[in-house]
């Protein structure tokens, strides 16, 4: 456990091993929950995703090009749950 100290202007200075733990980087913003009896959950902030984000993700992952049927059923099977 680790025990963090508050200054007079309610400000908390995390340490370098918990910052690494959650994958936060200096610039990044952490995100904070409050839950019932007085506790938080924190995790580091992930901006949502966008479609320029996602289109060219796979770019060069695979040689394999998929038929517009392959898609096709591919989608059909995630649809229904088949893995």
């Amino acid at each position: 456990m680790t025990v963090l100290t508050v200054t007079a202007r309610g400000q908390v200075t995390f340490r370098k091993d918990v910052l690494r733990h959650l994958g936060i980087r200096p610039g990044d913003m952490i995100e904070v929950d409050k839950l019932p009896n007085g506790t938080v959950a924190l995790r580091a902030a992930r901006p949502a995703g966008s479609i320029d984000g996602f289109v060219g993700l796979l770019a060069g992952k695979t040689t394999k090009i998929a038929t517009i049927e392959e898609m096709n059923e591919a989608m059909a099977a995630g649809w229904a749950g088949d893995p």
